[in-house]
């Protein structure tokens, strides 16, 4: 077994002496003991063994003592744990023995694991495993800019089933078509209710639960501009806020001292929970900046913003455990009043993100010390990103890991965000996925380089092992990013008040000066990622292409972000041809772009992407005007 790669690793692994080699026909038989679902499960791996080997293995149910025995038996044993199983492979065949049916579910992923790489000849092998954190969820946002296809989030949770990832959450704002709020998703493509209940039958087959997430505090722009509901906005004449991406993150808190703001928040709620068969209900309530500042002012001179903040939580929560579900909170707010979180219902999950690579773990302490029930919550580090920040997002998810075992956490939920737009393509955040399934699971340190050599076996298929490596390298060289952009956009175009992208612009003189340079640099590793096409799978190629999309991406950000600073900061002419060349490429680019977005996200929100595109290629040519 040294020779094949197991994510996540499986807590014992006893390798012997021979192989067992599969018949080139043969059977997988569901013990009398496995539950219906099973029959999903083994599906899954007889169709990995007619891709991998070329044999077609039919299906039975039974017992083990049907004449004709089979090479692949499944069977229950309820004495283990729910998500725990052995799988061994020895003379006489494969067996898989869960303690439920995601135990049965989770041995067959390592199986298809191992048929992945072995093919017919499978090693004899012994591994009994289960996981060292009950829940291990991924946070998908849907409502910054992006709605994925149905067909794509269906993938997302065979994704996730596959790295044994057992909850999925999707960030909802104004993206479900909810009855009676046309204003609020009339400009969008959303979710409707029919797409939740398919997606939710097919993660339930996948073993993924998949969880209600629903804004019901903060984080309500489209809602709070409506004419409708802009009265129960914190601050006044929300409507009057022309858009833009830092201020619709910013702003639009409900006024918590309206009563209505409270039965508004219980509508939505009970239009959306009964689409889902899960009993958690992830309440959002993250980041409420306006919070006392506006409406409720003098409220919170009274009583405080931190009991302002709590009583809202606790009625929500309260409600959501009157209806028989278990509550859970972004816990960023009461970070700073933790003691406050024990009057709370007792049911409460915390959910306590942070994602810095070096993150500390103070909230994570202080939360336990309080008496929190927490989920660690790191992150994919893709947003603002064309390509993830893959070395950033396995430091941040190692560490929140490690703080989860030593605070006692029970679960993890690995979050991917699509702040401004989300230009980040969600297909580059599956290895900040996969770090967060590894280090949930066991908490064992495998190496960035080698859990990425890892990657690129099992998820790519790339014999070379190279592929992750060269894809981490390349979003180092980013020095003109897309908040950068999008903020210097805003700052230029709408007049709005930005002293962070001022300094940060001047602060990084020396690195966009430098923009030919990691250009040149990234050409090479654009080359060096080609050289992986010839090791992979034909269906797994088409992976590369995207990659390439997305380091193009860089380069000629980088290039408008040189040009910018040269003429806006710097004050240097002479750059008019250039800067007509570089507007040129950068609609080009953009035109390939968007035909990666529409291959598997909705129409959604790329108007807006498009817009400050377009806007940063004109601003380009008109530097070319200043100079005739």
């Amino acid at each position: 077994m040294e020779s094949l790669y197991l994510l996540p690793e499986p807590q014992k692994i006893v390798s012997g002496e021979g192989n067992f080699v599969l018949p080139h026909y043969g059977k997988i038989e569901m013990d009398a003991s496995c539950p219906q679902d099973v029959l999903y499960a083994a599906d899954l791996l007889k169709n990995e063994i007619l891709r991998f080997t070329g044999m077609d293995y039919s299906l039975n149910r039974g017992t083990q003592n049907t004449n004709g025995a089979a090479e692949i038996i499944l069977n229950l044993d309820e004495t283990q744990k729910d998500q725990g199983y052995v799988l061994i492979i020895g003379k006489q065949g494969i067996r898989i023995t869960g303690g439920g049916y995601r135990g049965i579910l989770y041995g067959i992923q390592t199986l298809r694991q191992i048929i992945r790489q072995a093919g017919c000849v499978l090693p004899f092998v012994e591994i009994v495993d289960e996981p060292a954190m009950e829940y291990r969820g991924f946070y998908h946002d849907v409502t910054r800019g992006r709605i994925p296809k149905l067909e794509t989030l269906k993938k997302l949770a065979d994704t996730l089933s596959f790295y044994k990832i057992n909850q999925l959450q999707l960030y909802v704002e104004h993206s479900f078509l909810f009855e009676g709020l046309s204003e609020m998703w009339r400009d969008d493509t959303p979710l409707t209710a029919e797409d939740i209940l398919e997606l939710d039958a097919h993660c339930r087959k996948a073993g993924v639960e998949l969880v209600p997430s629903l804004s019901s505090f903060g984080h309500l722009y489209k809602l709070l501009s409506t004419r409708s509901y802009e009265h129960l906005c914190e601050l006044s004449d929300p409507v009057k806020m022309a858009f833009s991406f830092r201020g619709r993150q910013m702003h639009h808190t409900l006024n918590v001292t309206m009563d209505e703001s409270y039965e508004l928040a219980v509508q939505m709620m009970e239009a959306y929970m009964p689409l889902f068969t899960s009993k958690q209900f992830n309440i959002g309530a993250d980041e409420t900046f306006d919070l006392g500042k506006g409406k409720s002012k003098f409220y919170a001179e009274e009583v405080g913003v931190d009991r302002m903040y709590i009583d809202y939580v606790k009625k929500l929560c309260g409600y959501l455990v009157d209806r028989g579900y278990r509550p859970m909170f972004w816990g960023d707010v009461i970070c700073g009043f933790p003691e406050l979180i024990r009057e709370l219902p007792k049911e409460t999950i915390c959910l306590n993100w942070g994602y810095a690579w070096n993150q500390c773990e103070d909230g994570t302490k202080a939360l336990a010390e309080a008496g929190a029930t927490q989920y660690v919550c790191p992150g994919a580090g893709g947003w603002n990103q064309f390509i993830n920040l893959m070395e950033s997002a396995y430091l941040n998810i190692s560490r929140m890991c490690a703080f989860g075992e030593k605070y006692g956490a029970i679960g993890m939920l690995n979050t991917d965000w699509g702040d401004f737009g989300h230009i980040n393509h969600p297909d580059f955040s599956m290895p900040g996925m996969i770090y967060g399934a590894a280090f949930s699971w066991n908490r064992k340190e495998i190496p960035f380089e080698e859990m990425n050599r890892m990657i690129s076996v099992l998820q790519y298929q790339d014999s070379s092992e190279n592929l992750m490596s060269v894809v981490s390298r390349m979003c180092r060289h980013a020095v003109f990013d897309w908040e950068m952009a999008v903020r210097f956009q805003e700052l230029t175009e709408s007049g709005i008040e930005d002293d962070w992208c001022v300094q940060r612009l001047r602060s990084c003189e020396k690195e966009i000066l430098g923009a030919e340079e990691e250009n040149k640099i990234l050409l090479a590793e654009e080359l060096e990622l080609k050289k992986c096409v010839a090791a992979m799978t034909a269906g797994e190629k088409m992976a590369v292409h995207d990659y390439l999309i997305g380091a193009e991406g860089i380069r000629v950000l980088n290039s408008v972000g040189l040009l910018i600073y040269k003429n806006h900061f710097l004050g240097i002419k002479g750059c008019a041809d250039q800067a007509k060349e570089t507007a040129q490429k950068l609609e080009c680019w953009f035109s390939e772009y968007k035909k990666m977005w529409r291959s598997i996200s909705r129409e959604s929100e790329l108007y807006r992407v498009s817009h400050v595109i377009f806007w940063l290629a004109d601003f380009l040519r008109d530097m070319n005007k200043e100079e005739i």
